[in-house]
C-alpha cells in the first residue's frame, strides 16, 4: 500500500466545509467509545450499525459520506481492540483505554464520496457537506495509477493548510542483490547511529536548533488572552514550528535508510543495542 499526499488549495469556504467533516469524525468516534463504555460486550459489528444509527439522529452527521461515517467507527474499533490486546500480552503499566478524541485532524473516505478528475490535478467530495472541488499539487504522479487502485482517500488538517492522502493498492518490488552480509546499528544519543563497520552518522538535533524559535513562539502565545483570535493565530505559529521539526525529523530518516539499504546492499538489516547502555 502506497501514501501519496498532496497539498489541497480552495475557498475558505470550503476549508470550513473540511473542519465540520472532521468534528463529525470526532463525534461519531466519541459515540463509539460510549456506546461500548456503557455495555463492553459491544462488538465491531456493532458500532458499525451505529453509524447509520447517529446518521438518523443528527442531520450533521447524516451529512457526511456513509463510508467516511463506517471509517470514523472502524477507528472508535481500532482502540478499542488494541486494549484487548494489550490486555492479553498482559503488557505492564496502562494498557491503552480508550479515550475521548479532542482534536481529531482527519476525515477519511472509502469507495465513495469522492471523484478524482481526469487530468489527476483537482478531487470532488461529493457528499452533504458542501467541499465541492479541490485543487491538488505535489510531486507525485497519479496517472499511473487507475481510480479503483485508490482505496482509501483522506483529508488531513495540519498546521500549514489541508492536504489530502491517497491509499494505492498497488505490487511494488524492488531487485537488489543480496550479499549475504549482515550489519548492525547501534542508534544512540551522541550519534544518529554507529554500524559494525565502525562508521558514524552524527545527530543532525534539529530540536535543539529550533529551540529558540520554539520557546519565541511559545511565549507569544502565553501572552495573550485565552479565546482571543491572536492567541489563536499565535498557536498556528507555533503548531507550524512543531510541523517543521517533525519533518525535518521525517525527512532525515527516510533518507538515511535509504541511504543505508542501497549503498550497503545487505541481505538483512539488524538493529542492535549495546547491553552495557541498555
Amino acid at each position: 500500500m502506497l501514501v501519496f499526499e498532496f497539498k489541497t488549495y480552495g475557498k475558505q469556504k470550503q476549508f470550513a466545509a473540511i473542519d465540520e467533516a472532521i468534528r463529525t469524525v470526532q463525534f461519531i468516534r466519541n459515540k463509539c467509545i460510549r456506546l461500548w463504555m456503557d455495555d463492553p460486550k459491544t462488538g465491531k459489528y456493532d458500532l458499525s450499525k451505529q453509524s447509520a444509527v447517529l446518521a438518523g439522529q443528527f442531520p450533521f452527521a447524516d451529512k457526511l459520506n456513509s463510508t467516511a461515517r463506517q471509517a470514523a467507527t472502524e477507528r472508535a474499533w481500532a482502540a478499542i481492540s488494541r486494549f484487548y490486546d494489550n490486555c492479553k500480552a498482559k503488557i505492564s503499566g496502562r494498557k491503552g483505554y480508550p479515550k475521548f478524541q479532542k482534536d481529531n485532524r482527519s476525515v477519511e473516505y472509502k469507495a465513495s464520496g469522492w471523484k478524482l478528475a481526469d487530468d489527476r490535478k483537482s478531487i470532488a467530495f461529493i457528499d452533504k457537506n458542501g467541499i465541492g472541488r479541490l485543487k491538488i499539487k505535489g510531486t507525485r504522479n497519479l496517472n499511473f495509477y487507475q481510480p479503483d487502485q485508490i482505496k482509501r482517500v483522506r483529508l488531513v488538517k495540519r498546521a500549514d493548510g489541508y492536504y489530502v492522502q491517497f491509499c494505492i493498492q498497488v505490487d511494488r518490488k524492488e531487485v537488489i542483490e543480496p550479499t549475504h552480509r549482515t550489519i548492525g546499528l547501534d542508534v544512540g544519543l551522541e550519534s544518529f547511529y554507529t554500524d559494525s563497520l565502525g562508521n558514524k552518522v552524527e545527530n543532525p538535533r534539529f530540536y535543539r536548533t529550533g529551540e529558540q524559535k520554539m520557546k519565541r513562539s511559545q511565549r507569544l502565545v502565553s501572552r495573550k488572552v485565552k479565546g482571543s483570535s491572536n492567541r489563536r493565530k499565535a498557536r498556528i505559529k507555533l503548531a507550524r514550528v512543531h510541523l517543521q521539526i517533525s519533518r525535518q525529523h521525517q525527512d532525515h530518516a527516510i533518507k538515511l535508510a535509504r541511504c543505508v539499504a542501497t549503498s550497503k546492499r545487505c541481505h538483512r538489516l539488524r538493529r542492535f543495542e549495546d547491553k552495557e547502555h541498555g
